[in-house]
């Protein structure tokens, strides 16, 4: 079975640690209301989702 030879160095480690880290979500303007939307969701404050009237809002 293979087995390192040597340990891995700290640099090197976290170096192909560097691209895990959370992402920050990327809200979008909703093209109706203009208000910030996360991408393929429906827009809590108008309702609408793909130009289409999907939950019913109290304004």
């Amino acid at each position: 079975m293979a087995v390192p030879k040597r340990r891995q160095s700290t640099t090197r480690r976290n170096k192909r640690r560097s691209h895990d880290a959370i992402k920050l979500p990327n809200p979008s303007a909703c093209p109706q209301c203009g208000e910030p939307k996360m991408p393929h969701r429906v827009c809590p404050s108008c309702g609408t989702y793909k130009g289409r009237q999907v939950l019913n809002t109290e304004e």
